[in-house]
């Protein structure tokens, strides 16, 4: 017999804020966000224009980014969406385990990891996730360096003993979630070059942990896309889900189904 806790679904980003968060956690959360902008600025300030600092809140995934520095790094700006980040970033999947966790540290530290822009740029990113007194993930700060300006070391030093900021090239309009969420799902099942109809089990587990290592799981309606998408219940996305949860981080018996590295990652 299935119990009640192993069966836990996953709660999307902003789920619980629909009516249900009290005037105090709120107020709470404000005060985090007031605390922390500041130490986007300061951050900001010290470090090299290689390097883009983003303050997320996760309550409005569709806009997430609510103070952002060097946002030309990833071409991103205020009222972007948490979608619109680097990919193979580990933060999501850490965030889909605070979500389904029903105890641990308050706050989460993922250092010193490898995402890439969408034009294929390596980052150096580190992502801290906060919670409030609920346990609810409401709030994440990224650092993203840019490592392929290394091969302009002399222009580099000079933007850090000038601390002037870089400047800001043109930035062509962000896609709309939607937009971002079918990407998501169309890249992770075109990793397969078959139809839906002839993946197997682990396939789709696979197709599953690429959507949740993109953030898919962490906005409303994503569970139900890719249940559509791939065929199969809501229910079986959430076992796909749990089942990920329990194995090893970036691991587990999905990645069998793939072989090759697709994608630019």
């Amino acid at each position: 017999m299935i119990t009640k806790r192993s069966r836990k679904k996953p709660v999307q980003a902003g789920a619980r804020d629909r009516g249900q968060v009290s005037t105090a956690i709120r107020v709470e959360r404000e005060k985090t966000f007031d605390m922390l902008r500041p130490v986007v600025d300061i951050v900001g300030k010290i470090v090299s224009n290689n390097v883009e600092i983003v303050l997320h809140d996760l309550t409005c995934p569709g806009k997430s980014i609510i103070k952002i520095v060097n946002g030309y790094v990833s071409g991103r700006v205020v009222g972007d969406s948490i979608l619109s980040g680097p990919e193979n970033d580990k933060g999501f999947v850490e965030l889909q385990r605070n979500l389904t966790a029903d105890e641990g540290a308050s706050h989460s530290v993922i250092s010193d990891y490898q995402t890439f822009t969408r034009d294929g740029r390596e980052l150096q990113s580190a992502t801290v996730i906060f919670q409030d007194s609920q346990r609810t993930p409401f709030a994440s700060l990224c650092i993203n360096a840019d490592m392929s300006v290394v091969v302009q070391a002399h222009a580099l030093l000079q933007s850090m003993f000038s601390r002037q900021a870089g400047p800001e090239p043109e930035r062509a309009v962000a896609p709309g979630i939607d937009l971002l969420m079918e990407e998501i799902i169309t890249d992770a099942m075109n990793k397969f070059g078959k139809k839906v109809s002839a993946m197997g089990k682990q396939e789709k587990i696979h197709a599953v942990n690429t959507m949740l290592q993109r953030g898919l799981f962490t906005v409303k309606g994503g569970v139900g896309r890719a249940a559509r998408a791939l065929g199969v219940t809501r229910f079986t996305i959430y076992n796909y889900l749990e089942a990920l949860r329990h194995s090893e981080p970036n691991d587990g018996a999905a990645k069998k189904a793939v072989t090759r590295r697709v994608g630019g990652k």
